[in-house]
């Protein structure tokens, strides 16, 4: 399973919006988040890297983009302007190279054209997986609307265009229908789904289980968006995870220096990572025993969240 985050956070400067990352990013092992409007200069994009606990970063020409990943992907951006960042990405869950482009379209309908050319050259040159996500800012039907006035199809067919001229299928979500809302009162709200992912023939039969969830737009307007690509039934491996909260607890040192004192016989790299491996067990049976499941608590708020 490869898990990505594609957010326009509205300003990823806030304790809000970073919380919500890593929490996302632990209880779906991601290994790529792309911002979208941080809001924040780009001489801090590294020191969201190290907040998020990310290896690599790259951002587009105008900071509205921001690119993160782990050491389980090696990309290389091919080209990037105001609204796009095409990328060529390599998993090591995956044999094969794939495309990725990632979007954050204007608002204006006349200032989107530039991207639907660029959308339209990289489909021309592409033979093989491509997806593009992000933020459209546009429609592609009247059933993706709630609220406000009668939506003007004309709008969107320049974007209808070009998924039908390259040949892209909308991957769907699950979740929630609208992306986007303006958050007024309830007799002012609107709803757009605004942000999507289409992907390419080659993509689809590589990867036919590639799916979109939609989580709750806490900390923005809009909804976080997670990918998910199954490339193969595999066992899963389940990592050992320290909490810092762990150590403001009486019985830690106590429970720490009581297991790791408990004899192993063998050679000392062995020994050491015998030591290791029952200290991690003995650690994740303590903190259930003192907390519960932190993580399925954060699954389970986030799910009253999307509920409400």
């Amino acid at each position: 399973m490869i898990s990505i985050i594609i957010w326009n956070a509205r300003g990823i400067n806030t304790q809000g919006v970073i919380e919500r990352l890593k929490n996302l990013k632990n209880i779906h092992y991601v290994s790529m988040i792309a911002i979208l409007e941080p809001f924040s200069d780009s001489e801090h994009i590294n020191m969201f890297k190290s907040m998020l606990a990310m290896d690599h970063v790259a951002g587009n020409p105008n900071g509205k983009i921001w690119l993160f990943w782990t050491n389980d992907i090696t990309c290389k951006v091919l080209e990037a302007d105001e609204q796009q960042i095409t990328c060529e990405i390599n998993h090591i869950e995956i044999l094969e190279t794939y495309i990725k482009t990632f979007v954050y379209a204007k608002c204006k309908e006349y200032l989107r054209k530039p991207l639907w050319d660029r959308i339209h050259f990289a489909d021309t040159r592409n033979a093989t997986l491509w997806c593009t996500v992000g933020d459209f800012n546009v429609i592609t039907d009247t059933d993706e609307k709630l609220g406000g006035n009668t939506y003007n199809m004309r709008k969107s067919m320049d974007f209808i265009g070009i998924i039908e001229a390259c040949g892209l299928m909308d991957l769907g979500f699950n979740g929630h229908r609208f992306t986007w809302s303006n958050q007024r009162g309830i007799n002012f709200r609107i709803w757009n789904r605004l942000d999507r992912a289409m992907v390419n023939d080659k993509w689809l039969q590589n990867m036919p289980q590639t799916t979109i969830t939609h989580h709750p737009s806490v900390g923005s307007d809009h909804c976080p968006l997670l990918m998910e690509m199954n490339t193969r039934v595999d066992t899963h491996i389940k990592y050992f995870r320290f909490l810092n909260c762990w150590t403001d607890q009486p019985s830690f040192e106590e429970t720490v220096i009581e297991c790791w004192n408990r004899q192993i016989e063998g050679n000392p790299m062995w020994t050491f990572h015998q030591k290791m491996k029952r200290l991690a067990a003995t650690l994740s049976v303590w903190s259930k025993e003192k907390f519960g499941d932190i993580f399925a608590k954060v699954r389970d708020f986030e799910e009253r969240v999307r509920v409400a």
